[in-house]
């Protein structure tokens, strides 16, 4: 059955598409919810004529997210969390904790659907998550896990003074090996 999208849809399209679904996926939730129209021609000749006002809305979405994608992408939040023995977790974290670091260390708001559905985060340390922000833009953050935020923060910056040390060290080696070869 062809029906013409009122809002996003994931995995089927976005506003004023026609898009084709099972009648009973159209009659028993996409109608009642308002999500969707039958594709009459009567409903098609009237999105014909919003399809300018569509165009825009769609624009601005996309500016939108493209702005998120990068106040987010490649950053780090931290979550403090109880840990048990082997960096363990007691429970998990959950997407709705994710949402809320976020807005409180990055200052920025995104809906907890959005987050993607990988594995759990179960074990203290930095995960990579991924958000998706609309239709294909996606954006990642480090969600870094541990018992004290002073701790994590410290053994993160511990990590990158070490991580550079070795880098240096690298490139010191292959210096004199290429010196050693001349």
């Amino acid at each position: 059955m062809k029906v013409i999208l009122l809002g996003e849809l994931r995995g089927k399209g976005g506003e004023g598409d026609v898009v084709d679904v099972a009648q009973g996926y159209a009659e028993n939730c996409l109608f009642p919810s308002k999500i969707a129209v039958p594709a009459t021609p009567g409903n098609i000749k009237q999105l014909e004529e919003r399809r300018h006002n569509i165009e825009k809305r769609e624009e601005k979405r996309l500016a939108d997210a493209h702005a998120t994608k990068e106040l987010l992408n490649g950053k780090q939040v931290l979550i403090e969390a109880k840990v048990g023995e082997n960096n363990q977790l007691f429970g998990s974290i959950t997407t709705a904790q994710i949402v809320a670091a976020v807005k409180e260390q990055l200052n920025v708001e995104i809906d907890r659907k959005r987050i993607a559905r990988g594995a759990t985060i179960k074990v203290a340390g930095s995960h990579k998550v991924e958000i998706n922000l609309y239709r294909d833009i996606n954006a990642e953050i480090f969600v870094v896990v541990g018992a004290n935020v002073k701790e994590i923060e410290k053994s993160l910056s511990d990590d990158k003074e070490n991580s550079e040390t070795v880098e240096a060290d690298a490139q010191a080696d292959a210096t004199t090996e290429e010196n050693a070869a001349e």
